[in-house]
């Protein structure tokens, strides 16, 4: 599920272009915060080693490596399910 970076609101459109913005607070979606390999702490906070370096990370910009991250549902911690699953699995 596509969820925009800055309100969290779910992204039902398939295909996001440059100039695409969030239909609920209008910030561009086309971003290094809303892709898969934006990751802080590596080299230009990205994963992928050939991106060319962006600047500003909440703007659009022509990276050709951009995908979309998916995003689990609000209020719902990454990995929680495979919590659950490993607790139900050693529960007596």
């Amino acid at each position: 599920m596509k969820v925009c970076h800055a309100c969290r609101k779910e992204i039902t459109d398939l295909f996001t272009g440059r100039r695409d913005a969030c239909p609920a607070c209008g910030r561009d979606l086309r971003c290094c915060l809303n892709c898969v390999f934006f990751a802080q702490g590596f080299s230009n906070n990205c994963r992928e080693p050939q991106a060319e370096r962006v600047a500003d990370k909440e703007k659009s910009n022509f990276c050709d490596f951009f995908r979309f991250r998916d995003s689990s549902p609000a209020g719902e911690k990454p990995g929680s399910d495979a919590r659950k699953k490993l607790e139900d699995l050693f529960k007596k």
